[in-house]
């Protein structure tokens, strides 16, 4: 239901626990081995065009990252040179029960994607404003009567989380009441009627009210039904054809499962919100291909017009000139330098993440069902380890090169530098080999800056391993040569 702040906001935690190789290479060939027992009628859908050390790297990534938060299944699509390159499933879709039996996660299946709703939302606005028919700069109190201060709170303070309106579900699990049906109108008359949380434009604060405002204002001016007007402009032209309407109808038996899990204990069927709860906020479910559908359109600035998507794209300052990293609908935020546009989605049972580099023309979307997510984790790993395919540089692949040999116990020392040389003795070296040599294969590793000082280079460095990121920081002479060679935990 929401994307990664509380309930609307996936959380992009990296667990501290770190397995053991072996078990973790047990682990991803199950979850292959699993996703390959999907049934050969659907494997004419997957798409798989990815180089293949890359693909494996991206599978080494779900693998882990499912076996460390105890995700049952999850679905990846992956967009590189801006079209879909790579789809696939792993792990279970459903478990077995006593009448039925476990069910392989394809990319065909279905998964509540939760707030990443909010972008469509956005979207459905951003198009009847080309169309002439409202602003952004229109208050939303033109449109939706009776609503706190609705003649100041204006449409783009909506949808960007700067209005003032309270959150009906910052809660991270589903409440009694929220089983029940509810409307549109009831949740804004209970919660958009009461006094602002702030004034408006003068904080960032996530709620979904906000857009089941939005929703009713799309439905509003446009005289058709949300889900109706996203199917006639977006949805149908870009053929993402698996779009359901979770807040109508649960998901059907192909589908994925939701779960839920009490402390440590089992998975067990999450229960479901009541019809109407999520509506404009989070109320899309589909298949994660789809959603990369939706990425190649963000990434070719198609369906809306460039001058539309900038607004989207664009972080919303607040009145004091601070920012918010929040666009329209989206995240803008920027990550091993490089700007992304991204959000999670979570619906009980459910959590996702959909993260687009515009300037790469790569997008990654990860669909899990299971409320502890993971889906966050997977998608940033692997958009960073995508992109940090592109150009690696020089010194990149020397620090990484020297970093493989101490994990062995190893050193070049026509690398070093004298003071360097002096440092890396043998204890220094069997300690590298003995805390690093166990972490395996780095899942990315990324120079992230660089300075001048001292007569030399500066650079800084974050690898990343499942559940463990680590900090390396390098000196160099400008004959190459290596004054330093640190490495740090980076959290």
């Amino acid at each position: 239901m929401t994307q990664s702040f509380t309930m609307p906001h996936v959380r992009r935690y990296i667990p501290p626990m770190l397995r053991r190789p072996f078990r973790t290479a047990l682990f991803a060939l199950a979850v292959l081995n699993l996703a390959a027992l999907a049934p050969m009628t659907l494997a004419a859908q997957t798409v798989d065009t990815l180089d293949p050390a890359l693909k494996a790297r991206v599978d080494l990534i779900a693998a882990q990252v499912m076996e460390q938060r105890g995700v049952p299944s999850a679905s990846v699509a992956l967009v590189q040179q801006g079209k879909l390159v790579y789809t696939h499933g792993y792990g279970l879709a459903r478990l077995a029960t006593g009448t039925e039996p476990a069910l392989a996660a394809t990319p065909e299946m279905r998964y509540s994607i939760g707030s990443i709703s909010k972008q469509f939302t956005a979207a459905a606005i951003l198009l009847l404003q080309e169309q002439g028919k409202l602003s952004l700069d229109d208050t939303v109190g033109k449109y939706i009567p009776g609503l706190t201060r609705g003649n100041e709170v204006t449409i783009r303070q909506i949808l960007s989380h700067t209005s003032g309106y309270q959150d009906y579900w910052p809660e991270d699990y589903l409440m009694t009441p929220m089983m029940k049906p509810e409307t549109a109108q009831q949740i804004i008359d209970t919660w958009a009627k009461k006094p602002l949380d702030f004034e408006p434009g003068t904080k960032w604060q996530y709620s979904n009210t906000n857009f089941v405002i939005a929703g009713l204002i799309v439905e509003k001016v446009s005289g058709e039904k949300l889900m109706d007007f996203l199917n006639e402009h977006i949805f149908h032209p870009l053929a993402m054809k698996s779009v359901w309407n979770s807040d109508e109808t649960k998901l059907t038996s192909p589908d994925a499962t939701p779960y839920v899990r009490a402390a440590l204990g089992p998975l067990r069927l999450a229960p479901k919100e009541g019809r109407g709860w999520m509506f404009a906020a989070g109320e899309l479910a589909m298949r994660a291909p789809d959603l990369a559908l939706w990425d190649e359109c963000l990434l070719a600035l198609t369906s809306l017009k460039p001058e539309s998507f900038g607004q989207m794209f664009t972080a919303v300052k607040l009145k004091d000139g601070k920012g918010t990293h929040y666009g329209l609908g989206v995240e803008v935020t920027e990550r091993d330098g490089h700007r992304s546009i991204e959000h999670g989605g979570e619906v009980t049972g459910f959590v996702s993440d959909n993260q687009v580099l515009p300037d790469d023309a790569i997008a990654v979307a990860v669909l899990t069902n299971h409320m502890a997510g993971g889906a966050g984790e997977i998608a940033q790993l692997v958009a960073s380890t995508v992109a940090g395919t592109a150009a690696p540089s020089g010194a990149e692949k020397q620090a990484l090169d020297l970093f493989r040999n101490l994990q062995i116990g190893r050193i070049d020392r026509s690398l070093l530098a004298p003071n360097l040389n002096d440092y890396f003795d043998e204890q220094t070296v069997a300690d590298f080999r003995s805390s690093l040599g166990p972490l395996g294969e780095p899942l990315t590793f990324h120079q992230t800056r660089t300075e001048l000082r001292g007569g030399m280079t500066f650079r800084a460095f974050q690898i990343v391993f499942p559940g463990k990121r680590l900090a390396l920081t390098t000196y160099a002479y400008p004959d190459g040569k290596l004054e330093q060679y640190l490495v740090d935990p980076a959290d």
